[in-house]
């Protein structure tokens, strides 16, 4: 036998069964409660009877009849039987009155009731209302019951088999109810860490690809040095070791950015027209501040706010021509200012198809090759910080050719 108390083995039980039994159980302790305050309500058995004539006087008066016998000439009773709850009185079931009227004459009233049925003698009656009040409940209850928890089930089943390393695993989100809405919480969370995983696995996949060419570029050229090394092969393995500190160094910043607890700096109040002024100049870009110069502050982190301009700018020097241009300009986004960063080229542009897959890591537009220069991460981080900063970012067409790189923060 199991030493298990009830109380546990009860809430061991399916939770519809609890649920079900909870309320068959709360709707008979009603009816009993109900059946309680009826029989202490109830008006008191007829005590006394008045006798009036037709002029309304009073010609008479007595009290109940007692159930013995009291000496007076009766008929004989009839055969009690043993399915009646009580016996019956001098002549028959009903209140019996014995009453003296005014003349000194001795009368007996008598009020006969019908033979109650088995079903409806108490105390059967009563407890036949209940059982099928419970039995009403118990049947009606249980289908809602069940089908809220075989969602509660379903859910369950979605968690464990996603717990299980099924990251794809999705659950039903039906219904508006907190069920529905724990549903779609719990698919958005998996979906991010899907997400995440994925990322990570391309990043480290594709890390260990770049890698490797850098390396075998190194492994060749000492091979090749010998005794006097050129000047141009020293100059391939300086430029092979700074790709590869360039590549471990946005590998780091990049999974840093993609770690939400990660602390990446300081915020605050960053003036992006002085920090713009000073990337333009480092690479001999224009800078167009419209017709009313002014100072947008934004805030954030001012590091990871320069890596992203540079990395633009950067992208733009090499696919692009010299002719770079970089603008600045208020703009309402979603109903909050926002300031519009613009990094615009007169290189061959960006397809259509492609504007959302080169702000993917190590993804590189065809036809580009290694000896191009960068990584293939500058966009990717791109992208992260400016996500960090609660903006967006995204590619269309520069008027008269060339790509545009729009950024849109939001401003202080």
């Amino acid at each position: 036998m199991s030493n298990t108390p009830p109380a546990n083995r009860f809430l061991h039980l399916p939770l519809y069964v609890r649920i079900w039994l909870a309320v068959v159980l709360a709707v008979a302790v009603l009816t009993l409660l109900a059946g309680w305050i009826m029989r202490v309500t109830a008006e008191p058995p007829l005590r006394e009877v008045i006798v009036r004539n037709a002029a309304g006087e009073t010609v008479g008066q007595g009290q109940a009849r007692l159930r013995p016998p009291d000496g007076l000439p009766v008929e004989p009773p009839p055969v009690h039987h043993s399915d009646m709850p009580h016996p019956p009185g001098h002549f028959g079931t009903g209140p019996e009155f014995m009453v003296r009227m005014h003349d000194g004459a001795l009368m007996h009233i008598h009020l006969p009731r019908p033979p109650r049925s088995f079903w409806s003698r108490p105390p059967y009656g009563f407890f036949w209302t209940l059982g099928l009040v419970g039995l009403a409940v118990a049947l009606g209850t249980y289908p809602i019951v069940r089908r809220l928890t075989r969602r509660l089930e379903q859910l369950q089943k979605g968690v464990e088999q996603w717990g299980t390393g099924n990251l794809s695993a999705r659950v039903a989100e039906q219904g508006h109810d907190e069920v529905a809405f724990l549903a779609q919480r719990f698919n958005h969370a998996a979906e991010q860490i899907e997400q995440l995983v994925t990322s990570h696995k391309s990043l480290l996949a594709n890390a260990s690809h770049e890698l490797r060419s850098p390396l075998t570029r190194i492994r060749m050229g000492l091979e090749l040095m010998g005794e006097h090394p050129s000047p141009a092969m020293k100059e391939e393995i300086s430029r092979s070791v700074g790709e590869l500190d360039q590549l471990i160094d946005e590998i780091l910043l990049a999974s840093r950015l993609d770690a939400k607890e990660a602390d990446l700096g300081t915020i605050e109040q960053v003036d992006l027209t002085g920090l713009a002024s000073e990337e333009c100049a480092r690479l001999d870009a224009h800078l167009n501040l419209g017709e009313q110069p002014q100072s947008w502050v934004v805030p954030g982190v001012a590091k990871l706010l320069r890596r992203m301009l540079r990395n633009l700018l950067e992208n733009a020097r090499r696919y692009g021509t010299s002719d770079i241009e970089v603008q600045l300009s208020p703009v309402t986004h979603e109903g909050q200012a926002c300031v519009r960063l613009c990094v615009a080229d007169r290189g061959p542009g960006v397809p259509v198809d492609l504007r959302e897959r080169i702000f993917e890591p190590f993804y590189r537009l065809p036809g580009a090759s290694e000896r191009d220069g960068g990584v293939g991460l500058g966009l990717a981080l791109v992208r992260s910080i400016v996500q960090r900063h609660h903006g967006r970012v995204h590619c269309e067409d520069r008027p008269g050719g060339g790509a545009c790189f729009v950024v849109i923060l939001p401003s202080a």
